[in-house]
């Protein structure tokens, strides 16, 4: 499991990066706190930031059960298609909204085996 928890701290040092790059953008842009619109590259920015969020509440718990139910290997490879798919997701919709998909898909290869295999492996366990 410490391959698993290298992969999740990796995924928040991600989100930290990218929680960096809103402050950066912030400054650089002009716009003052607590505004989150204004300026479209600011809003890119903040939204590849909370769109991560969003992934990472679905990524974190998903990982560490599938790791205990099914392979942590498999969950730390998954852990890192996740977090290059976050990062592609993240240039694509900085550089035009419309290039986020291959990351969007990425973390969705992801995450989905990740939840449907924790499910699968936590119910086979409660039936034994």
């Amino acid at each position: 499991m410490p391959l698993v928890a290298i992969v999740i701290l990796v995924a928040l040092v991600e989100y930290m990066i990218l929680g960096g790059l809103v402050g950066r953008a912030r400054g650089k842009y002009g716009l003052k706190a607590p505004a989150t619109s204004g300026n479209e590259m600011f809003e890119r920015h903040f939204r590849v930031h909370y769109n991560t969020l969003e992934q990472l509440g679905v990524f974190v718990p998903a990982i560490w059960l599938f790791a205990m139910y099914v392979s942590s290997n498999w969950a730390a490879g998954l852990g890192v298609v996740f977090i290059i798919g976050r990062a592609l997701y993240a240039i694509g919709y900085v550089r035009d909204p419309g290039k986020r998909e291959v990351g969007a898909l990425l973390t969705l290869v992801a995450n989905a085996p990740l939840v449907l295999g924790a499910l699968y492996g936590a119910i086979r366990a409660a039936m034994t």
